[in-house]
């Protein structure tokens, strides 16, 4: 039986300073465990969308709920906070320590964690995100990939039931992107934390559990990252493209190959032209 453990209910979410609302009234209920990606372009609501899990921005109307807990609830702020662990984008904004293990161990410590306890949250934090052998370093010397990971498991020294990531690869080159995705997916498959990941970036939606698409404040699409992207025409209105799998597919389709348009993976996508081609020549 699965367990809802984050819940949008009708929220609506106005800045003080913008005539029109960045949230237009969204429902949305996540499950524990799953890996979501939130897809949309520059103002989506994307990103608001995601200070909203953990009571940085509190709806003007509706409501979100953590584990059944509102947001709005003042006196669980240090309860909501513990349990959603927020990253951002640029990940010296995040890095307060001139060494990687004493970085990690600032949330903690703030919360009043004990010393013994606190080494055992650094030390599984790091190995869980691959960067145990590197816990001397200062953190300012590293990769941008590297330096995300680090934030990450600052985060998980928090011991949150939830991480969402705010578009923690919009800084980096593609190699980093690949071993941010990579630790946040094993961190979901392994470790059984939910993450919500924003991202404008299409090919770190393939291997998430559910793909949500954001258009001007509401939910545009939703669903499996490969019945999402099928529908290549709805993409494009909104703005967005689809992997190039499934465009090399949807090239195909529309010179009279009849292929389904949910390989995502190169491997899938090669399996998916050469049956295709089988059918057609049988």
């Amino acid at each position: 039986m699965t367990m809802k453990i984050i819940e949008f209910k009708n929220v609506h979410y106005l800045y003080s300073d913008y005539e029109e609302e960045t949230i237009k009234g969204i429902d949305l209920c996540i499950e524990k465990g799953s890996f979501t990606v939130v897809l949309g372009r520059n103002g989506s609501g994307k990103s608001t969308l995601a200070k909203l899990t953990n009571a940085i921005l509190i709806p003007t109307e509706g409501e979100v709920l953590i584990n059944g807990i509102s947001t709005a609830d003042e006196s669980k702020l240090i309860d909501i906070r513990s349990k959603v662990g927020l990253v951002f984008q640029n990940p010296d904004n995040q890095i307060v320590a001139n060494v990687v293990e004493e970085d990690v161990a600032f949330a903690p410590e703030n919360l009043g964690v004990p010393s013994e306890e606190i080494r055992d949250r650094v030390t599984g934090s790091l190995k869980q995100v691959g960067m145990y052998e590197l816990r001397k370093h200062a953190p300012h010397l590293l990769s941008g990939g590297q330096k995300q990971r680090i934030a990450i498991a600052g985060v998980l020294a928090m011991q949150p039931e939830i991480i969402v990531l705010d578009e923690p690869t919009a800084m980096l080159d593609p190699q980093g992107r690949e071993d941010v995705v990579n630790a946040v997916t094993k961190l979901c498959r392994e470790k059984g934390f939910t993450v919500l990941m924003i991202t404008h970036h299409m090919e770190e939606c393939i291997g998430a559990d559910r793909l949500i698409v954001m258009s001007d404040g509401l939910i545009a699409a939703d669903g499996t990252p490969a019945s999402v992207f099928s529908d290549v025409e709805k993409m494009e209105s909104l703005g967005l493209d689809v992997p190039e799998t499934v465009r090399i597919l949807y090239d195909l389709k529309k010179e009279g190959f009849d292929l389904p348009l949910t390989s995502l993976s190169t491997e899938e996508c090669a399996e998916t032209i050469i049956r295709g081609n089988l059918n057609k020549y049988a």
